[in-house]
């Protein structure tokens, strides 16, 4: 488990550095992991809010007001 846990945040510290070096000019590769990295942040960020909105579950009204 501790493996897996390491592996991930080299993953995440990976992902943020070619984040960084991509908006300095870095080579191509580095741009595509970038945007790579900004996706699945992306769509992390939508599962969260849709489970945090799922949790709720009262009398609030969902819509789009956020």
């Amino acid at each position: 488990m501790g493996v897996l846990l390491g592996f991930l945040l080299a993953l995440a510290v990976g992902g943020t550095a070619c984040v960084v070096w991509a908006e300095r000019g870095g080579p191509r590769w580095v741009r595509v992991v970038a945007r790579i990295t900004l996706a699945v942040g992306s769509v992390a960020r939508g599962a969260a809010k849709s489970r945090r909105r799922g949790l709720g579950g009262g009398g609030r009204d969902s819509g789009g007001d956020e």
